[in-house]
């Protein structure tokens, strides 16, 4: 009987201890060789040429230098980058991504955005940065309670599923955008414990070609969904037209699905009381673009996924990925190039 060979897993980002602790004791014939890196030629030849599963961020080597390599799991969810990557010529060659790993804390970001929005905090804030007492603030600062609102969520995957379960809390109505409609079901990656892998918390699902009906009868809206040809330019002018008067926007996933002039004039011509942006066409923001002097708009710096956990959680679903890999199961979020995630 033939002996199983060693897999050489090479990871270029390092884990908390615990974590690889966990790795080296899935199997002995797992060797794991830690080299943080930014550049490919900081790694040594010899390790590229033996690896079988590269665990990386943006690191990818050209096809020659891996010709064991038969796995690739990127550490972040958003994996539009290897579009431009050779990697993806090369035959039988798996890519994953991390959809799912930063679900918990962009639906926490995502959560804040809708109650500082409803409880109008940018203005709340200018008003302490100039030691003001509005005498007006019950006309100016009477809320749009998230509580009984009806929230629209743009893409149905781990994000929004995740912040669908946290407005359970609120005795919100939850409407959703999918691709398919007819698939609720999630058959990602889910922490145990969150999300909505089986389609439940919803109260109707919408196809991408009616999200101008499901606009009208949202008080928020928010975006969470991968950039690919079919999602570029997805929310114009008209769709901001069609959003009810004074609806809040929140936007988490990748600049180029919201057009940002249509989103300012929308904001400008209050016909959206407000909006939280964490993405960008262009990043990092320039210090001439007009969405800094835009009112009643948030921007954040592309944090939203942050968490000092993210690492932790990551890991978890790499040693998830990981078994089902030696036991020959398809690994989650399994990049699908006619998809482009």
């Amino acid at each position: 009987m033939a002996v199983p060979k060693n897999i050489e897993v090479l990871t270029t980002i390092p884990f908390p201890d615990a974590v690889m602790q966990k790795l080296r004791s899935i199997t002995p014939r797992i060797k794991i060789n830690l080299h943080p890196a930014k550049q490919v030629d900081e790694i040594p030849e010899e390790i590229w040429k033996k690896i079988e599963v590269l665990y990386t961020d943006v690191l990818l080597p050209a096809p020659e230098k891996v010709p064991n390599l038969k796995w690739v799991q990127l550490h972040y969810a958003g994996i539009d980058f290897i579009q431009e990557s050779a990697l993806l010529n090369k035959p039988d060659l798996i890519f994953s991504s991390m959809s799912g790993g930063s679900a918990i804390q962009e639906a926490e970001y995502i959560l804040t955005m809708l109650l500082a929005m409803g409880r109008n905090m940018p203005a709340l804030m200018e008003h302490q940065r100039k030691q003001e007492w509005p005498k007006d603030r019950w006309d100016k600062f009477t809320p749009k309670e998230l509580n009984g609102s009806t929230v629209g969520l743009v893409g149905y995957g781990s994000i929004n599923r995740e912040v669908a379960r946290l407005l359970q809390a609120f005795n919100v109505t939850v409407l959703a955008v999918k691709k398919n409609v007819m698939l609720p079901d999630d058959n990602g990656y889910t922490v145990e414990g969150h999300g909505d892998p089986e389609g439940n918390l919803f109260h109707r699902l919408y196809p991408v070609e009616a999200i101008k009906q499901m606009f009208k009868l949202c008080d928020f809206v928010v975006v969470a969904l991968p950039i690919t040809p079919e999602t570029r330019g997805l929310i114009g002018a008209e769709e901001f037209q069609s959003m009810k008067p004074g609806a809040h926007f929140v936007h988490v996933s990748r600049g180029g699905i919201v057009d940002e002039e249509a989103l300012m004039d929308a904001l400008n011509e209050h016909k959206l009381a407000g909006a939280a942006l964490d993405v960008f066409v262009e990043e990092p923001l320039s210090q001439d673009s007009p969405l800094w002097k835009t009112e009643n708009l948030i921007i954040t710096p592309h944090v939203s996924g942050f968490s000092a956990h993210y690492k932790e959680r990551a890991g978890e679903m790499f040693i998830e990925n990981l078994n089902r890999y030696l036991h020959g199961e398809p690994v989650l979020n399994q990049y699908d190039p006619e998809r482009y995630y």
